[in-house]
Parts: structure tokens; C-alpha cells; sequence
């Protein structure tokens, strides 16, 4: 990532780390199944709902707050 999108993020000591799952939707939906059954994630809930990737044309973008 680039410099000035590193300043933009809001990052602080007490956030919880997080998840970036970047791809096309079927990408995503395999890895939020995969991150489940593996138990690296307690429930499809705490994923962010997919949406359009800011930042790379024609992908998608989740996110699992741990």
C-alpha cells in the first residue's frame, strides 16, 4: 500500500486486527465457507458484507474482525 493510503487508515493500539479477503465474489465466498469450517472464524456474521474493492478494479472486498 502506498504511503498516503497508510495515513488514511484510522489504526490505533486497542483495534482488534483484522482480515482483508480481496478477489472476485466467488473468491471471497469460498474463503469466508474455507475460514469457517476451519474455525479461524466463529461465524459467517463477523465478516464485513462484500462489497466493491476501492482500490482494484473489478474486485470485491471482506473483511473478519478477530
Amino acid at each position: 500500500m502506498t504511503t498516503e493510503f497508510n495515513e488514511l487508515l484510522p489504526v490505533s493500539s486497542e483495534d482488534k486486527a483484522q482480515i482483508w479477503i480481496i478477489g472476485s465474489r466467488e473468491q471471497i465466498t469460498h474463503l469466508m465457507n474455507e475460514f469457517y469450517v476451519r474455525n479461524i472464524a466463529s461465524d459467517r456474521l463477523l465478516f464485513t458484507p462484500i462489497i466493491p474493492c476501492p482500490f482494484a478494479n473489478g474486485k470485491y472486498m471482506t473483511m473478519l474482525e478477530r
